[in-house]
């Protein structure tokens, strides 16, 4: 069996500070936790920024560089940078990472829904952030814009600088929106789809989902390379999955905040080692940074900007 792609995604716009103290929000967390990832066997770290002092989700550019030019001082790992940023960003200041740093992967939403958070806050018993539960709770009435204008306009800023898009599938109907993206000539084959499970606002996280996906993705796109990532307690469960059936998988603190039930994990890289390890039991290896840039052909981290 080929060597399988673990990501790490390290903070994400979802949890906040008060959910977990490991929680990483600055800089030098960011960079600790990229390496040790790399450390623990993961070829990608997915990455977004917040502000150092508060713990809230941006898109600040400067924070960006310091992350990527640091972490590749110390290692050769793949850096995924989001454009998603923080909830009800600006669309213009989203895709700035991809012509600002050039790198090998940046994410690309595959179409907008209903992302929501807001059911959530009642786990939380004290915040430590004024900003939090408002943020949170405004996600009741927010939708996460995604449009076909927009989404051309990423892809054809991130194909100007070689940047590869890792297209997030939450839900069936953004299967259609890549299929479209090829016909037209705007998605370059071959893809990568990254499918976001358990969102609520998207597609639940099961089993049968997940096969449906494939099978959807198969008919309209034909060949792809796949990753799955999802929610909360799902992370675990799915993750195998998406090994077993011949895909990558993505843990990490921005989609889940445990290790095992009622424990909390103190790293990412906790997660990517627990994954490794129950990839092993089926002979699957974890691939090499490098394997990944093969894999799902990167341009390569001396073409990077940072």
């Amino acid at each position: 069996m080929s060597k399988r792609i673990i990501t790490a995604a390290l903070t994400g716009s979802i949890h906040t500070p008060s959910m977990s103290p490991y929680l990483p929000v600055t800089p030098e967390q960011l960079i600790n936790e990229a390496v040790a990832v790399y450390n623990a066997g993961g070829a990608v770290a997915h990455i977004h920024v917040r502000d150092p002092e508060t713990g809230m989700p941006n898109a600040d550019q400067n924070l960006y560089r310091e992350i990527a030019t640091e972490v590749k001082k110390q290692c050769d790992i793949v850096l995924c940078f989001t454009t998603g940023g923080k909830l009800g960003e600006p669309v213009e200041n989203r895709v700035s990472v991809a012509s600002n740093l050039e790198p090998e992967l940046t994410s690309l939403n595959a179409g907008s829904l209903n992302f929501a958070l807001f059911h959530i806050t009642n786990s939380v018993e004290e915040w430590k952030y004024d900003w939090e539960k408002p943020y949170l709770e405004g996600t009741e009435d927010f939708i996460f814009p995604n449009t076909f204008k927009t989404m051309r306009q990423y892809i054809e800023i991130m194909n100007t600088h070689g940047a590869k898009p890792e297209l997030e599938i939450y839900d069936t109907g953004m299967i259609n929106n890549v299929a479209f993206l090829i016909d037209k000539g705007i998605i370059k084959k071959p893809v990568y789809l990254q499918f976001v499970l358990g969102i609520l606002g998207g597609i639940p996280a099961t089993i049968e989902n997940l096969i449906f996906l494939l099978e959807t993705a198969r008919k309209q796109i034909g060949d792809f390379e796949f990753s799955v990532c999802a929610a909360g307690k799902e992370q675990f469960p799915m993750c195998t999955a998406s090994l077993l059936m011949g895909g990558h998988a993505r843990v990490g603190l921005e989609d889940n905040l445990y290790l095992e039930k009622g424990v909390l994990a103190k790293s990412s890289a906790e997660q990517v080692t627990k994954l490794i390890r129950i990839a092993k039991e089926f002979g699957i290896e974890p691939a090499t940074p490098d394997n990944a840039r093969k894999i799902l052909n990167l341009k390569g981290l001396d073409k990077v900007n940072y």
